[in-house]
């Protein structure tokens, strides 16, 4: 039988922070979060579920800028919006949300060139559909994960 491979694509997180926090992100620093909701682009190509599993838990070690927003007591993940796709999606689909979505400057984009992985948007409706239109841009499947 042959070995089942795991699946690859990219991710978008999308948090509530429930109060404005000061929040140190690894060499970034100390930085101001706004209450409200954030998208998180990401992708996976070796275990999209692992890594999406990983995000979800509150016991894990510091690793990603990510993982310092998301050990605030503060912040949640509300929702994982995903699609499936060997190709690497998350700097056209960050550059297509930052387009509605205001910019946390170098948050989570150290490996490429982009100005930033995570987006602010003062309330989820906007930022769900935001997310979801994004995807539907470049004929991406929308996923919700459960």
């Amino acid at each position: 039988m042959p070995k089942k491979e795991p699946l690859k694509g990219t991710y978008c997180l999308l948090i509530h922070l429930k109060q404005d926090s000061k929040i140190t992100i690894g060499k970034l620093g100390e930085k101001n979060f706004q209450k409200g909701y954030y998208i998180y682009v990401g992708s996976a190509l070796n275990s999209l579920k692992t890594r999406i599993q990983r995000h979800l838990r509150k016991e894990k070690k510091i690793h990603w800028h990510i993982d310092y927003l998301l050990n605030n007591e503060n912040a949640e993940i509300i929702e994982v919006i995903y699609t499936i796709s060997d190709i690497k999606w998350e700097c056209k689909i960050a550059a297509t949300i930052a387009e509605t979505g205001i910019e946390v400057v170098n948050f989570g984009c150290s490996d490429c060139k982009c100005n930033s992985h995570l987006l602010y948007f003062e309330k989820y409706p906007e930022s769900r559909k935001t997310c979801i239109n994004s995807l539907k841009k470049y004929d991406l499947k929308v996923n919700y994960f459960e």
